[in-house]
């Protein structure tokens, strides 16, 4: 590690390897983060033992835990300034995830709003996992003394767990972890279902919702049916409260093209809506090409994929066996033989 690394503050991110990403994922956070790793040393990983609370096909949970670190890495965050692992490859998470679960009180964890959300959805597998995981949340941003931790609205419960068990290790055994920040990361455009501009893009919305990896043919048919509005004027004009499907295709235009509101209503002016969605549907397409382009290269060499995971993985599991082992020190454990 070289002085400029050792200087910069800490920021770690697990992500679940639900599903390829999409449009929304990309101009609203991802593309973001590949500037990051100029300011922080980033740790991102495919967050596979999360995933393990919902019932999983063990062949497609391996695949898309693959597929959506090509897609990061072809999104542009660069393996080698940024840290890139699945989470199952470095075990210190799972070894850390059980002493913390002992350190975190079980009114913590029965306050935790996703675990409500989540037990309604699958009211048949109401596991201990479900119940737990947001200690082994805690451990993940903890084994690597993490200064930030990137929060959306629904993650901040899980941070301010995270500083309080954090706290409380250490006023038992002193200065161990550091305690992390919440960072509200810059957030790009809050992309809409092209279906129903009224909800976020989700993939759960598979004809509203562009996926990085959707054929250029697909994108543009989603486009051509995209909801806009039924007024008469028919004008492409930003007006979110009353036109919302035209002010969710000016939202993702404007993102992808870095034209402002005011050139693309001059820019349209007179047009209508037949030419726009067309000419939205073909800027979004040059914008992923390269990126669907370099995850499709990635994904046909795997033995460059693995190599890329497995460096990723020493270079987390390097920093995470120090704290591990200062850990075990400090709870009593017998320091490990090899």
């Amino acid at each position: 590690m070289d002085n400029n690394t050792a200087a910069k503050k800490v920021m770690v991110s697990g992500i679940q390897p639900s599903g390829d990403l999409h449009l929304g994922n990309y101009l609203g956070a991802v593309k973001n983060w590949a500037g990051l790793a100029q300011e922080f040393d980033c740790y991102y990983f495919m967050a596979d033992l999360h995933s393990l609370t919902v019932r999983q096909d063990p062949k497609e949970l391996r695949r898309r835990s693959v597929a959506q670190l090509a897609q990061y890495v072809a999104c542009g965050l660069d393996p080698e300034e940024n840290t890139l692992f699945i989470q199952s490859n470095v075990h210190e998470h799972a070894e850390l995830g059980w002493i913390i679960n002992c350190y975190t009180m079980f009114g913590e964890l029965s306050r935790m709003t996703q675990f409500k959300d989540k037990s309604a959805k699958n009211a048949d597998n109401i596991n201990g996992g479900l119940f737990t995981y947001p200690a082994l949340m805690a451990a993940d941003i903890l084994l690597y003394q993490a200064d930030f931790v990137p929060v959306g609205q629904d993650q901040k419960q899980h941070c301010e767990l995270t500083r309080d068990v954090a706290m409380r290790f250490n006023n038992i055994y002193g200065d161990t972890f550091k305690v992390p920040e919440p960072y509200i990361p810059k957030v790009g455009a809050r992309i809409m279902s092209l279906g129903n501009p009224t909800s976020k893009m989700s993939k759960s919305d598979p004809q509203g919702c562009v996926f990085l990896m959707d054929k250029p043919e697909d994108i543009a048919r989603k486009f051509k049916r995209a909801v806009t509005d039924s007024d008469t004027e028919r004008c492409v004009r930003y007006d979110i409260e009353n036109k919302p499907g035209v002010a969710n295709l000016m939202s993702i235009y404007s993102s992808v093209t870095g034209k402002s509101f005011e050139e693309i209503e001059r820019e349209f002016d007179g047009k209508g809506y037949g030419a726009f969605k067309p000419a939205v549907g073909d800027a979004v397409i040059e914008t992923l090409r390269p990126i669907r382009e370099e995850a499709e290269r990635m994904l046909a060499d795997k033995a460059y994929l693995q190599q890329l995971y497995t460096q990723g993985a020493q270079k987390a599991a390097y920093v995470a066996r120090k704290t591990l082992r200062k850990v075990y020190k400090k709870v009593g454990l017998v320091e490990k033989p090899f």
